[in-house]
This record gives structure tokens, C-alpha cells and sequence, in this order.
């Protein structure tokens, strides 16, 4: 009976993981107006009756995805922790990793600032702003973890090189997002990395060998087809 009984909480727990995976895609390849327990059945390859037993409306489905994207931002840190026990190595690893998902999960971008989210759904603005936060909170403890040991300068605060770090994915993420991915954010991201390397290094490390992206670089990295009309 116990078994039995855990098995079900198993495969619950992994269905609504499939659904909240399901709504993402949804939501990248059509944005959040086309989410719908039917679309998201078809998706998952259910009938809709089968999603009603796992959430009680579309509404619950579009909070699960939410609470899906903090999950990604959390195992993210949770991978790059497990890559290395060096702080500055782990803000590298967890920047990869970032990039990933969001080439992974194209609906994070349009998610954040949909009207579900961004517009008057104060409770659901709340929840992306938590899974946020708590992402923030990781990075900072990894740049704090960097000054204990004397990798990461010590006049810092490790909350501003948290948002500086998502500084270097999210503008990004979004042009990617914009341009229909066009936009070469490895590249960008690779060349902000050094600059940040070089701000959080202390004084005595020496320079960074990096070269930040000029303004009249960024179309290149845009990289927008040429109309050969």
C-alpha cells in the first residue's frame, strides 16, 4: 500500500513536471494568448480530462510553468556548484548553462513580460519575482563564497554582482528573442563574461585580456541576413 502509494505521488509529480515542460513550448512557439488545457493535452499527448486532474484551471497550468522556470534557474546553480568548487569558475559554468536554457526554453522571455505576468496579475508578478529573487540570492552567494576565499573582490556587494551577472543574459535574451534568434548571444555573453571576470578579480590579479563588443559591433553579432534582392 505504501508503495503503491508513493508510485502515484511519483508519476504525479512527473506528469505536471510534463505539463508545466508542455506550457513553456507552448508558449515559445505561440505566446501566452494560445495556452489552453486542450492545446497543452494535445501537447502532452493527453485528453483534456486527463490535465484537469493535475490542475483545476489554465490558470494553474501558466503558474506551473513559473514555478517550472525558477526549478531551471535552481538546478542551474544546483549543476554549476557540482562542476567546481571554484566560485569565480561556477558564475562561468552557471552563465553557460543560463545561455542553454534560453535557447532551450524560448518562452522564458515572452513569459516574463506578457501581459499575464508583467500586466495587472499581481499574485503571478509575484511569483516570477520569488523565482527570480531566488536565483539572485544563489548568484550572491556564489560571489560571497568567491570573497571568502579571495577569488571575488572584497569591496563588492555580492548583491550587485548578482545583477550584474543577470545583466549579462537577460538584455541579451531578450534581443535574442526580438531578432528570432539572430542575435549572437554566446558571443555577446562570452565578451561580457570577460568584463565581469576583470571587475571581480582583485586589484592585484592583473588585467583581463577581453575586448567588450563596440556599439558599431553589435549588428554583426545580430548577424541580420543581407537582402540580396
Amino acid at each position: 500500500m505504501g508503495f503503491s502509494m508513493r508510485a502515484v505521488r511519483v508519476e504525479t509529480t512527473v506528469r505536471r513536471d510534463q505539463i508545466a515542460r508542455a506550457a513553456l513550448a507552448l508558449i515559445a512557439s505561440r505566446g501566452t494568448h494560445a495556452l489552453s488545457v486542450a492545446a497543452v493535452a494535445r501537447r502532452v499527448g493527453l485528453v483534456p480530462s486527463a490535465i484537469y486532474r493535475h490542475f483545476r484551471s489554465k490558470d494553474e497550468v501558466l503558474d506551473a510553468a513559473i514555478a517550472h522556470v525558477g526549478d531551471l534557474l535552481l538546478g542551474n546553480v544546483a549543476a554549476a556548484r557540482a562542476a567546481t568548487g571554484v566560485p569565480i569558475e561556477r558564475l562561468h559554468v552557471l552563465l553557460g548553462r543560463h545561455l542553454s536554457m534560453i535557447r532551450e526554453h524560448g518562452a522564458i522571455p515572452r513569459l516574463i513580460f506578457s501581459d499575464d505576468v508583467y500586466g495587472g496579475h499581481a499574485a503571478r508578478k509575484a511569483s516570477m519575482l520569488r523565482a527570480l529573487r531566488a536565483y539572485l540570492d544563489q548568484v550572491a552567494e556564489i560571489a560571497r563564497e568567491g570573497q571568502e576565499q579571495g577569488s571575488v573582490r572584497a569591496d563588492l556587494e555580492p548583491d550587485t554582482v548578482a545583477l550584474l551577472f543577470m545583466g549579462l543574459v537577460q538584455p541579451a535574451a531578450v534581443l535574442w528573442h526580438l531578432s528570432d534568434g539572430r542575435f549572437d548571444v554566446s558571443t555577446h555573453a562570452e565578451r561580457g563574461w570577460r568584463l565581469l571576470s576583470e571587475t571581480l578579480a582583485p586589484r592585484d590579479a592583473g588585467p583581463a585580456s577581453a575586448a567588450a563588443p563596440t556599439a558599431a559591433e553589435i549588428p554583426r553579432l545580430i548577424r541580420i541576413p543581407e537582402d540580396r534582392t
